[in-house]
């Protein structure tokens, strides 16, 4: 798909949920699933688990101003645009590390730098490329410790560049007390908010 025409190109039906946890089958894991599984049967889902692709950091070449896509780096992120461009909605889950997201999370986030325009103007003007689409998102964080504190910027980190990019946040979750391998499955009352999630993402996809 072309980057470089956007605007011509709705985006499908499709929910795009994309895990920046190191950890095999870990909670980041379960959380994507719990938020998928009750979805796929009314729209078509796909998960993407950084850990399984190679890319670089945005080396901050600039050359995506000019040429209005990433060619400065040709990794697996070039694998990774197409998808984000046909999904309408974007589910970003991760869980914080240091009081903030993963560097798997950071780097994909940063290469998304190449989806906005700006102008010659100083400081620069912008628009996104993908704004006036009716894009949704959502943005979930999983933190091992019990204060809000603790889970620093992980959510934000997530939701402020999403929104410059020009997607209507649905809902964003926080997630404390968990660590263990999976334990976010024996969360009932945790698993029944993701459900809740999935299914009013769902809903404004499917408008």
């Amino acid at each position: 798909m072309n980057i470089e025409s956007l605007k011509e190109q709705a985006p499908k039906k499709k929910v795009l949920c994309i895990g920046g946890s190191p950890r095999k089958g870990g909670n980041t894991d379960c959380i994507m699933d719990a938020f998928t599984n009750p979805i796929q049967e009314s729209l078509s889902t796909e998960t993407i688990k950084l850990r399984d692709y190679y890319f670089q950091p945005c080396i901050g070449c600039e050359r995506c101003r000019k040429d209005k896509r990433c060619t400065g780096l040709n990794d697996a992120m070039q694998l990774i645009y197409p998808k984000i461009i046909e999904s309408q909605g974007l589910v970003l889950v991760s869980p914080t590390h240091h009081y903030n997201v993963t560097s798997w999370m950071k780097s994909f986030i940063d290469r998304l730098y190449c989806f906005y325009d700006f102008g010659n103007d100083v400081p620069r003007s912008w628009s996104s490329r993908l704004s006036g689409q009716g894009r949704k998102a959502v943005v979930i964080a999983v933190c091992e410790q019990r204060d809000k504190k603790d889970m620093g910027f992980t959510l934000e980190a997530m939701r402020l560049p999403l929104e410059a990019l020009g997607y209507d946040i649905v809902d964003e979750l926080a997630i404390f007390k968990l660590f263990k391998r999976g334990a976010v499955k024996a969360e009932n009352q945790v698993v029944d908010q993701i459900t809740k999630i999935a299914e009013k993402m769902a809903g404004l996809v499917n408008s």
